[in-house]
């Protein structure tokens, strides 16, 4: 075995988890990176991946991965540029495990990210949002954790990993805060309105004995997972298609409720940094994309400006020049 192996096993094993805290599903994103990279490497070079060094994964061979991952699988930028990411934090570590390696480690942090367009944040206007979030039937008990899921999913602006790694303990025992554990490690506590307290304390009422604390459950008692929710979103918008005709134009993810719960944050209260403290993002340039997504804001902008000011112009007489050469063009 060559000195790579060890190095991934220790960077996902130790480096990562003990030193930089990462959460599992960001640990197994980074281990995902690196797996497709060596298999990539070891069919190019035709060995062995346990039988790779080092020093075969050169700054080429990753621009070459970079490159098949859009050509051949179909990635977009935005999913090169994390692979990328990936493989830089790996080869940082390898800078102080391995001086050695620090001009190889230079050439990989010299390859560039891909820039690519920035769509504008799909929302959901108010009553769109209203008929989706009426949509469950809640004579049913699905239908009673369905609203709970979505009224959750707006109110405190969740990302999906968020709400479906919600625990019951994460709720206060009146259920008008809630404790989310985000991304990147980051907490935050939230209050929550009456109306999501509500429904809340409805669900806890239905919600069935299981063997695990996760707040939300699927039909067979196990935790809610990312997929399950979303398709219970689209069965509630297809619903509501039928009460609001202009959610038949719109795709609408789980993420779209937690952009809506921005964007109506934003109108609500015009400051943009409170905004980024109820999402959990970690900069305000994460949350800069909502300054760019409503027209509304843009008028007001342009309303409060003073326009500039035009001159009225006159035509004066034009050069004798030109007039001697328009007649002389006439009689020709």
């Amino acid at each position: 075995m060559t000195d790579l192996a060890p190095r991934v096993g220790a960077f996902l094993r130790e480096h990562l988890p003990q030193e930089r805290r990462l959460s599992r599903k960001t640990i197994a994103s980074y281990a995902s990176s690196l797996q497709l990279l060596i298999a990539f490497a070891s069919a190019r070079s035709g060995i062995r991946p346990c039988l790779l060094a080092i020093e075969h994964l050169t700054a080429q061979i990753i621009l070459d991965f970079l490159d098949s991952l859009e050509r051949e699988r179909g990635n977009t930028a935005r999913t090169r540029n994390l692979r990328l990411a990936a493989i830089k934090t790996f080869f940082r570590y390898l800078e102080f495990c391995v001086p050695e390696y620090l001009d190889r480690v230079q050439q990989v942090q010299a390859i560039p990210y891909k820039r690519f367009d920035r769509a504008l944040v799909d929302y959901l206007e108010r009553d769109e949002l209203q008929a989706v979030l009426d949509a469950p039937n809640t004579r049913t008990r699905n239908g009673i954790r369905d609203r709970a899921m979505l009224h959750m999913t707006y109110a405190a602006g969740l990302r999906v990993s968020e709400l479906i790694g919600l625990k019951c303990k994460d709720l206060s025992a009146n259920t008008d805060m809630v404790h989310v554990m985000g991304k990147g490690r980051r907490e935050r506590t939230l209050p929550l309105w009456k109306e999501t307290q509500t429904v809340l304390q409805e669900w806890l009422a239905a919600r069935p004995n299981a063997n695990t604390d996760h707040l939300f459950l699927n039909g067979r008692g196990a935790p809610m997972s990312r997929h399950g929710f979303a398709h219970r979103l689209a069965l509630h918008v297809e619903t509501a298609q039928s009460q609001i005709p202009s959610l038949k134009g719109k795709r609408v993810s789980p993420h779209v409720l937690r952009h809506s719960c921005a964007m109506h944050t934003l109108e609500a209260t015009r400051d943009i940094r409170k905004v980024s403290l109820w999402l959990g993002h970690s900069s305000l340039q994460a949350t800069e994309i909502y300054l760019h997504a409503h027209p509304d804001d843009k008028i007001e902008m342009l309303a409060e400006m003073t326009a500039p000011q035009i001159s009225k112009g006159k035509f004066g007489k034009a050069a004798d020049e030109l007039m001697a050469m328009l007649a002389e063009l006439k009689r020709a």
